[in-house]
């Protein structure tokens, strides 16, 4: 609404969520660039992250590379072009068994094959900077028409440790609109909970969103990276399971 950039640092809650790297409630600091293209912010997000990891002695390398490299890098396959049987193939040539594997889409493949064989490939003292997803993972970031074409997002790992999310933002109303219900119908094809479209996101597209870019980083995580934890216990005060 005309403030140009903003930030916030609170508390969010996930559902469901809970483990050595989830929390149900945990710390987000996000923030927002206008006239900033994505590239530039992170940039920007990995000089934060570093700039933080000084003051407990730790630097972590930068790694700047696509979505692409990083597949091929790391899993040995191209995810822009592979089908579901192609990288079902691939993850049982590595020993990656699925039960009920022939039921999985190509999200869920990658899925997979990224939390399964390329995260835990990560070196701990090296920051990813992993930018270019396959459209079908857009969800708020705008689409580049390359060949093919790509959604102008990013994530930063430290390690195998996913640390941040960003995203040139998507200002278009009428295409963010579709893409919640397309969302929506594909929920309810999984017997899932079908949500309420954010009418108050689409309402503000329509007032207008000057072209930014945005993004979410997790500040227990980024903590937990710095003192060398094992787990989000070691650093929030009241963790799920003994609040």
């Amino acid at each position: 609404a005309g403030s140009g950039d903003i930030f916030e640092l609170g508390r969010v809650f996930r559902r469901w969520e809970s483990g050595h790297h989830h929390n149900p409630e945990f710390t987000l600091l996000e923030w927002y660039r206008v006239d900033w293209t994505y590239h530039r912010l992170i940039e920007e997000a990995a000089e934060l992250i570093n700039a933080c990891g000084e003051i407990f002695a730790r630097h972590w390398s930068p790694v700047k590379l696509s979505y692409r490299e990083w597949f091929l890098r790391h899993a040995g396959i191209d995810p822009m072009v592979s089908s579901p049987e192609q990288l079902a193939h691939h993850a049982r040539e590595h020993r990656l068994e699925v039960e009920n594997g022939h039921q999985l889409g190509r999200e869920e493949w990658l899925d997979l094959i990224i939390s399964h064989m390329v995260q835990p490939a990560l070196a701990d003292t090296r920051m990813f900077l992993v930018y270019d997803f396959p459209v079908s993972q857009a969800a708020l970031s705008r689409i580049r028409h390359d060949e093919p074409p790509v959604a102008e997002r990013f994530e930063i790992f430290l390690g195998p440790l996913e640390l941040a999310n960003g995203y040139q933002e998507l200002t278009d109303p009428v295409e963010q609109r579709a893409r919640f219900e397309q969302e929506n119908a594909k929920r309810n094809r999984a017997g899932q909970l079908v949500a309420s479209l954010d009418e108050n996101l689409l309402s503000a597209l329509e007032r207008g969103l000057p072209d930014c870019s945005g993004v979410a980083l997790g500040v227990d995580r980024l903590l937990m990276a710095c003192l060398g934890a094992e787990s989000l216990e070691d650093v929030i005060a009241f963790p799920f399971e003994s609040a």
